[in-house]
């Protein structure tokens, strides 16, 4: 897996949501991240722009 990480503040700022939002989409399995080591979630950069499209994946 290459390219940019982002993390969930981040993502919950481009897609104008909280960032609780985005956690509970990634534990109901609507947006796939990664664990660190460290346990933080990080989304890799191909995941933020399918979720960017015009179509938007499944935002719900």
């Amino acid at each position: 897996m290459s390219g940019k990480m982002y993390t969930v503040k981040e993502l919950a700022i481009m897609l104008n949501v909280s960032q609780s939002t985005v956690r509970r989409m990634i534990y109901k399995g609507q947006i796939k991240a990664v664990r660190l080591p460290t346990g933080t979630l990080r989304i890799p950069e191909d995941e933020v722009a399918r979720l960017l499209r015009p179509e938007g994946g499944d935002k719900s």
